[in-house]
Formats: C-alpha cells, sequence, structure tokens
C-alpha cells in the first residue's frame, strides 16, 4: 500500500493532523488509569479502521501501520504497540491462525473451538504478526462473496474452483481468510481433487442450505468446472492468435506480399479448426455439468411434491381440483409449444459451408478495399406511388397475420376496387 497515499487521507480526515500541540499529545505512551487516555485510544483504533476501510485493506501490516502510516517527520506514536493489542484483545483485528483451518476436518474445528473455550491462549505480540486481518472488513468482504455467488447461482449450494474465488476475494490471502471465516461460519468447505492435476476449489451452501458431506460427485463436478475453465482459457489463445495472423495478413496485402499474406490466412484456418475442436469438447462437459443441475433440480422437485402432497392432506384439498388445475397449466403449455414449433419450422438461411484458404483470402482482399473507399451517405430516393401502395398492403399484410391449427392465415384487404377481401392461407414450411 502507498504510504503517502494514506498520509494523504489521514490529513483530510483530521483536520487537526499537523497541529504540533494535538500531535505531540496524541503520540505520547498511555500512562495511568484506561480513563485517561480511553479517548486516544478510540482515536486511533477508529481511524486505523477508517484508513483499512477505505483503501480496502482486509489484511494489515502492524509494522507498516506504526512506521509507515503515522510517521510525522521521523516521529511515530509511541502508544500504537498499546492500541493494537487492545484491538486484538477486544476483537477488532484478530490472526490468521485464529480462524478456522479449511483443510482441516470438521472434527478437528469443533476441538479447537472447545480447546480455546476452556483454556484462552495467552495474548500474542502482535507487533511480531507479518499481518493481521480488520474483523469488520472481514464480515463485510465475507458477505460480499455470498451475496455475488447467491445472485449468479440459482441452486442452494454451488462449486467454485479455487482460481476464481481468488479472483472474487482480490487475491490469495485474501481468499484464504475469508475461506476460513466462512468455513468456520458453515457456510463453505474447502474441496481438493487428485487426478491428473491437483485441483482446488469450495463448495458454498447458500441461502440458509443445511450443511451436507461432501460427495464424489462434488469431486467430479469440481473437477469438470476446473476442465470448462481450462477450455475457456484455451479458446481465449485461440482467438487472440487468430486475431494477430488476421492483422499479420491485412499488413502484408497492404505492403503487397501476397505469399507471405496467403501463409497466415492458412494459419487463420488452421486456428478457426483447432476453435471449433475445442469449443466442441467444452459444449459436451457443459452438457454434462448441465445435466448434474437437472438432476439436483428434480431430487428438489421430488422433495417439493411430498411436501406439497402433505399440505394438501391437512388442508382438505380434492384430488380433483388439483387436476383441474394441472390441465388448465398443461393446456397452456401445449399452446406455447405448438406456437414455438411453428415458429421453428420457418426456413432457415444460416447454414453456411465451410471457407476454405482461398475463400479466406478473399475476404481479407474485400476488408482491404472496404477500408481504402471513402464512405459517401447514399442519396435518398423519393417513394414513389407505387412503393408507397406496395408498403401499405405489406403493412395491411403483416396486421392481420394469424395463427390457427398450425398455419399461418393471412387476411388481406384488397383494393377498393375489389368488393371482397380476398384471404391468402400460408402454411408453415
Amino acid at each position: 500500500m502507498d504510504s503517502i497515499r494514506v498520509r494523504d487521507f489521514i490529513e483530510n480526515e483530521v483536520p487537526n493532523w499537523n497541529d504540533e500541540v494535538v500531535s505531540v499529545a496524541r503520540f505520547k505512551a498511555f500512562s495511568g488509569q484506561r480513563s485517561d487516555w480511553e479517548p486516544r485510544f478510540v482515536f486511533w483504533r477508529d481511524l486505523i479502521i477508517k484508513v483499512a476501510t477505505h483503501f480496502q485493506l482486509l489484511l494489515i501490516r502492524p509494522s507498516q501501520v506504526k512506521n509507515d502510516w503515522f510517521n510525522r517527520g521521523g516521529l511515530t506514536p509511541l502508544c500504537l504497540d498499546h492500541v493494537l493489542s487492545l484491538m486484538y484483545n477486544e476483537g477488532d483485528i484478530t490472526r490468521t491462525v485464529d480462524l478456522a483451518d479449511p483443510m482441516s476436518g470438521r472434527l478437528s474445528q469443533l476441538l479447537r473451538k472447545v480447546s480455546n473455550l476452556i483454556t484462552r491462549p495467552a495474548s500474542p505480540d502482535i507487533r511480531s504478526e507479518e499481518c493481521v486481518i480488520v474483523t469488520t472488513l472481514l464480515k463485510d468482504k465475507a458477505a460480499e462473496v455470498v451475496k455475488h455467488l447467491s445472485e449468479s447461482h440459482w441452486t442452494s449450494s454451488c462449486i467454485i474452483t479455487m482460481k476464481k474465488f481468488q479472483g472474487i476475494c482480490g487475491g490469495p490471502e485474501e481468499a484464504s481468510a475469508i475461506l476460513r471465516y466462512l468455513s468456520g461460519c458453515g457456510i463453505a468447505q474447502y474441496l481438493s481433487a487428485h487426478k491428473k492435476e491437483f485441483v482446488e476449489g469450495v463448495k458454498f451452501f447458500l441461502s440458509g442450505a443445511a450443511l451436507s458431506g461432501i460427495s464424489n460427485l462434488d469431486f467430479d463436478v469440481l473437477h469438470l468446472i476446473w476442465t470448462t475453465e481450462k477450455l475457456q482459457q484455451q479458446l481465449d489463445v485461440i482467438d487472440r492468435r487468430y486475431e494477430s495472423s488476421r492483422k499479420s495478413a491485412m499488413a502484408s496485402l497492404h505492403s503487397g506480399n501476397r505469399k507471405l499474406a496467403l501463409r497466415y490466412a492458412r494459419e487463420m484456418k488452421l486456428f478457426n479448426q483447432s476453435r471449433e475442436k475445442c469449443s466442441s469438447l467444452l459444449n459436451r462437459v457443459e452438457e454434462v455439468l448441465g445435466v448434474i443441475a437437472d438432476a439436483e433440480s428434480t431430487k428438489k422437485v421430488s422433495e417439493a411434491m411430498q411436501i406439497g402432497a402433505r399440505a394438501i392432506k391437512e388442508n382438505k384439498i380434492s384430488v380433483e381440483d388439483v387436476d383441474l388445475c394441472l390441465r388448465d397449466l398443461q393446456e397452456s403449455i401445449d399452446s406455447q409449444k405448438e406456437i414455438e414449433r411453428v415458429l421453428e419450422q420457418t426456413p432457415s438461411y444460416t447454414d453456411m459451408d465451410d471457407e476454405d484458404i482461398e475463400e479466406e483470402f478473399k475476404n481479407l482482399e474485400l476488408d482491404i478495399v472496404e477500408e481504402s473507399q471513402v464512405h459517401t451517405p447514399a442519396p435518398e430516393k423519393a417513394c414513389t406511388g407505387a412503393e408507397e401502395r406496395a408498403t401499405e398492403v405489406l403493412n395491411d399484410a403483416f396486421s392481420n397475420l394469424k395463427l390457427s391449427d398450425g398455419k399461418l392465415r393471412i387476411t388481406q384487404v384488397a383494393s377498393s376496387g375489389d368488393k371482397e377481401p380476398k384471404k391468402l392461407e400460408m402454411e408453415a414450411v
């Protein structure tokens, strides 16, 4: 952390920070009864927490706090060691080792808590600690992580890789502290899988879900999620290389080196083939994850049906009433599916054959031509009477578009000279 920025912040937050008389009184060591130096302790405690909160410093270094943050021309507060010790005793800061170790078993964590309750450990020397954790920030950041995961996952639990968890938390050290805290609260559990590579992850229990043990399926899901992230990284690398080859091919065409441009076009073709293979594998893995998620959802639905059956019996609802509601719901679903079926039967013009290298090369040449041309706005054409009439007919046709019995029916109103409207019936192909 840049100490200059911290000092500038302190000067803005404390109006009389540079007042010599006030600073001498503040920088003195604590002596006498606590009531004598309580206001000064509160001042330093609140200032330390305010600085950490402003700069989002979950972990602070006691040596940096004492020697850099509050350094005034070589003078540092003599009471800071006492302040940090009191903050630790009162729970404002804590050490990493004081939090639950997520890699240890639940029995080990429980025994540690009981041991701490029976025999209180001696107060440590905070000055010798490499880093300490600001408790208020730890709770706030842990709540933000859980909220972020709850918003991005609709299930009651989720599994993410350690790399993604570290990215959410802001770094490995922050992630370690937050994982320890959430593990102690029973919201998160550490996972690791040893297959071809060592994979680490975290399982979260969201929305007040009951804690459950780690199953073999959890390890398989972790490995699948890790695989999707690796494949996505590979796709990003392929895309960057493709774009680099494309720029090189364009530059070669600009310089008139057609042979070199053709070589880059071949590279682009190879990158496209690699991307297709990688995308296919990624889709297969995501499909497996989707099947697993659907299976978990089905399990939840089964449990909900059992609860619903009990509720029906308790509230004396007849089976006929429930069956009538289900029939109405099924009719609505069938109608929606019929609409989707008819829409899907419309011709598709998106299917295209793969381009060979020459096609890729021609596209590059067209890009060069387009870049060299000066784009001028095309003059607007005056609409003739016939075109206006055609537009009106099309508007009327679309306004009378109806769907009936799997067919598209268009009722078109004829011109003013006709006595009866004509009906055009078009069946969806």
